[in-house]
């Protein structure tokens, strides 16, 4: 959990392998497809909350022979991504250990900036991009894909599940985390001083039997665990028999042939003066 006012965060999500499960579905084809036109060989990019970079390895392999540097607070994300390069035999991919908010790289060095799923998890946005936008070069590219909760949906919902969403919601506020930023990033990179801002949205969907089977066991074995729902009751974000309607929710849900999950994400592109 983070402390309330700090710019630099623990991660609320935590590092179970769960949750990372999902991050380890992503690739640079589902989750940057909206970016993967403006990226040529060449070009060297800064993957910031690179995570065990999954996404990061499809986005060296775009710009190859240029350079790809990944960045997480994490180390041992850093050492998943480090192995998935090396798997992928993608040697112009480089990963450190960092943080978002003080980068250790020079002024205007980078042709384009990627996040995922990053800025809703950092209380103070403005550091976040006033520090990418410094390792920008000008004219330089930002692209930035984040999750928007509450257009996201589980259908069937039984009138319970989109509880979980409230209660998911909830627990990223009261760590300063920011459960719409796909939708509110456009107002934070203006500020910030971005221009000629490019929106997209999309979703991702989980529908087979298989990412049904996923999503149930994320629920049960990551959302509904002790760590997390103790966090919830103590933060008054849901009580235990909540928690004990929706891992019952999820139980039929997984069994529904008709369900499906849809998680949303706002997406923009934007250059650096």
């Amino acid at each position: 959990m983070v402390n309330s006012g700090s710019s630099t965060p623990d991660y609320t999500m935590g590092f179970s392998d769960e949750f990372m499960e999902i991050y380890r579905r992503y690739t640079a084809e589902t989750s940057a497809a909206y970016l993967l036109p403006h990226l040529r060989p060449g070009l060297r990019v800064l993957d910031f909350g690179c995570g065990p970079g999954a996404i990061s390895v499809g986005l060296a392999k775009a710009v190859d022979p240029g350079e790809l540097h990944g960045v997480d607070m994490e180390e041992s994300q850093i050492d998943l991504a480090r192995r998935v390069a090396k798997t992928a035999a993608q040697a112009n991919a480089f990963f450190h250990v960092g943080d978002v908010t003080a980068l250790d790289f020079e002024d205007n060095s980078f042709d384009l900036a990627h996040c995922h799923n990053v800025l809703m998890h950092v209380p103070d946005t403005r550091a976040v991009l006033d520090e990418v936008k410094r390792v920008l070069k000008p004219g330089g590219l930002l692209a930035c894909r984040e999750m928007i909760s509450a257009s996201s949906f589980t259908h069937p919902d039984y009138g319970v599940i989109r509880k979980a969403w409230d209660m998911f919601e909830d627990l990223l506020m009261a760590d300063d985390a920011h459960p719409q930023m796909g939708k509110d990033m456009k107002g934070h990179l203006m500020e910030a001083g971005f221009e000629n801002l490019r929106m997209t949205a999309s979703f991702d969907i989980y529908s087979t039997p298989k990412d049904r089977d996923f999503i149930y066991g994320l629920a049960l074995q990551w959302f509904l665990s002790p760590e997390i729902t103790e966090a919830a009751i103590k933060y008054g974000a849901s009580s235990q028999e909540l928690c004990d309607e929706i891992a019952t929710a999820y139980m039929r849900w997984k069994e529904e042939p008709g369900a499906f999950c849809a998680v949303a994400f706002g997406e923009v592109i934007a250059n650096k003066p």
